[in-house]
């Protein structure tokens, strides 16, 4: 049995509306569209609901 961990593609605070997406090339998050409140401590919209396990 296998199991494979399938992180999140995407990402939105909670708090401010900023949007990110995951950036094969660089490694990491990029801000797809504004970039929301400059000094919010984002609260990622990736919680329980998310399942990063696939069998």
């Amino acid at each position: 049995m296998s199991v494979t961990i399938t992180p999140p593609r995407e990402r939105e605070c909670e708090l401010c509306g900023r949007r990110e997406r995951w950036d094969e090339e660089a490694t990491g998050w990029q801000i797809a569209d504004e970039p929301g409140e400059v000094y919010c401590i984002h609260e990622w919209d990736i919680n329980g609901s998310f399942t990063p396990l696939r069998e």
